[in-house]
């Protein structure tokens, strides 16, 4: 498989309101990874996907999708669902001490190189967009 494909990609994998939908995204995402020859992302990009896709199933009623692409030697993930209310802002890791809850976007912030969050609208339904990216470098 070849090293850093020059050309752009994107896949988008739809899924259901679903805990189980978590594992599906991870597995599908670490074959993807694999296929472009991105392995050596695949470790970081399952977690941050892991978060972002829990996320979008546990807070939001309604369909999801994963959204994977890749261009110019960055790896973009992002969990859309159909919730247009933006996820709280993260907190530094070591002010969660032993916290279960509100980890998943601080670990976004802290292995990702960047991320962000977006509303999305679309045929009059609303959403939003939480993506992270991962430089290849």
């Amino acid at each position: 498989m070849p090293e850093n494909p020059p050309v752009p990609w994107e896949y988008c994998l739809y899924i259901p309101n679903d805990l189980r939908a978590v594992t599906v995204s991870r597995r599908t995402l670490r074959l993807i990874l694999t296929m472009h020859g991105l392995i050596r992302l695949a470790d970081t990009a399952e977690l941050l996907a892991t978060e972002l896709v829990a996320n979008a199933v546990r807070h939001a009623e309604g369909p999801a999708a994963l959204r994977v692409g890749w261009a110019v030697g960055v790896l973009r993930l992002g969990a859309w669902d159909a919730d247009p209310q933006p996820p709280e802002a993260p907190r530094a890791l070591e002010e969660l001490g032993d916290s279960e809850d509100g980890r998943g976007l601080a670990l976004v912030r802290a292995c990702a190189d960047q991320w962000g969050r977006q509303p999305l609208s679309r045929n009059g339904r609303r959403g939003k967009l939480v993506w992270c990216e991962l430089a290849a470098a």
